[in-house]
């Protein structure tokens, strides 16, 4: 739930910010000189691809969490077997351990979107965000029933 509000909290800023950002590009294009405009302009870009972005982003969050409700009604969410040291990290060889695991069930099931699922949150416990992403982009794109392209 933490993560759930850290987020809204992240989001909302983020769109206060865009939208002081629209306003002042909107005075620059009202200053009404080329150079003022030209600025302008490009000012108003910057919350345009900050928005869609946010809302890319918001939409994977939210695939995410819904696979991860329908792993947990039936009964197959990873279990949290991670080792960790006295201030609360994740042992590193606990963690490439599980990965291993859930790196060969995923090998023996590519078209399973729940191995994929799994794999991705191994991914993120071994800190490896770029492909816990992909894993995880992976298992929604398998779950929806789109094709997927090979890595």
């Amino acid at each position: 739930m933490r993560a759930k509000i850290t987020y809204a909290v992240t989001a909302a800023v983020l769109v206060v910010y865009f939208v002081l950002v629209g306003s002042r590009g909107v005075l620059l294009i009202e200053a009404g000189t080329p150079l003022t405009i030209a600025f302008g302009v490009a000012v108003l870009v910057l919350p345009l691809i900050g928005l869609w972005f946010l809302w890319k982003n918001t939409q994977f969050v939210r695939r995410a969490n819904a696979l991860a409700a329908e792993l947990d009604a039936e009964g197959g969410l990873p279990v949290d077997e991670l080792k960790r040291t006295p201030g609360g990290r994740i042992d590193r060889d606990s963690a490439d351990e599980v990965f291993a695991r859930r790196k060969a069930e995923t090998e023996d099931a590519p078209d399973d979107w729940r191995s994929w699922f799994r794999l991705a949150v191994a991914y993120h416990d071994a800190r490896d965000t770029p492909r816990a992403r992909k894993a995880m982009q992976r298992a929604i794109a398998l779950h929806d029933g789109k094709p997927v392209q090979s890595a």
